[in-house]
């Protein structure tokens, strides 16, 4: 008899086959637990996490890439910083990725995402990522169809060459509801410490929710791939979005089983040198 399938495999966006929509998805779900984990168990897990990153930066070898996605408002950056707060921040590498600069579109749309990749022994967190180019550029149509439509393609090959060179990408697509999203926006208005994150331009993409969901269908469809899988996360409860990325991090770096690095020292001769004067 098999065991509980893990929180992984649960919320994993299967490749080559057929996806669910967004839209058949409930963001208020909590899929693998049931109660909301006690302090307790968030603090081991916190620890877990960090033993493990620890293992694989004193590897120094290999590198694990987090990918984060979602609506305004689905909670990025309270992810990053639940998962970075429980990591050390020396072996953590994040990269937020606005609207490109004049330099960046002179390049290729992938220049800017090399350029940001995390080096050997670091958890790397893209706080969006290349998917804008077929996520906002499709819905606000900034280049022609027959040049969107083509990256999809260029983005799973790129993910293959990565993959292919050490770092493990874990792709996390943050789902809330539109009444959700609402209710955080209200929320950051009324209060005068948030409202510096409130953009009016937020309410322009908000009106254009039903092109987005389906672009973000098209994305996780196209593009969840054994080297690169996508992980849908309902969002609309914060504990939960919170415990389920740490869990998929643990799972990953469990499955990566990072070691600390043999070392040539004569342990023996340095002890008795390090030993208190007689």
């Amino acid at each position: 008899m098999s065991g509980p399938r893990s929180i992984s495999d649960l919320l994993r966006v299967r490749a080559g086959k057929v996806t669910r929509r967004l839209a058949d998805i409930d963001p208020e779900r909590t899929p693998g637990i049931r109660e909301r984990p006690s302090r307790r168990d968030l603090r081991a897990d916190a620890m877990k996490l960090r033993l493990l990153q620890e293992r694989l930066y004193a590897e120094a070898k290999r590198t694990v890439l987090l990918v984060l996605q979602g609506m305004d408002t689905s909670g990025k950056d309270g992810a990053i910083s639940h998962v970075i707060g429980a990591v050390n921040p020396q072996g953590a590498r994040i990269t937020g990725f606005k609207a490109p600069t004049a330099e960046e579109l002179s390049h290729d749309f992938l220049w800017r995402i090399r350029k940001a990749l995390p080096l050997p022994g670091e958890i790397g967190v893209f706080d969006r990522s290349h998917y804008e180019d077929v996520l906002i550029v499709r819905v606000k149509a900034l280049v022609p169809k027959a040049v969107w439509s083509k990256r999809y393609g260029e983005i799973n090959r790129f993910e293959r060459e990565v993959s292919r060179r050490g770092t493990t990408i874990v792709k996390i697509c943050l789902h809330i509801s539109f009444e959700e999203q609402r209710e955080r926006l209200i929320a950051r208005l009324a209060d005068p410490t948030k409202r510096w994150k409130f953009n009016p331009r937020d309410l322009e993409e908000r009106a254009r929710w039903a092109d987005y969901q389906l672009a973000y269908d098209a994305a996780l469809r196209r593009c969840s791939t054994v080297a690169a899988p996508w992980y849908v996360v309902p969002a609309n409860k914060k504990w939960y979005r919170n415990w389920a990325v740490t869990r998929i991090l643990i799972e990953t770096l469990e499955a990566m089983d990072p070691q600390y690095p043999e070392t040539d020292l004569d342990v023996a001769a340095l002890m008795e040198r390090l030993a208190p004067a007689t």
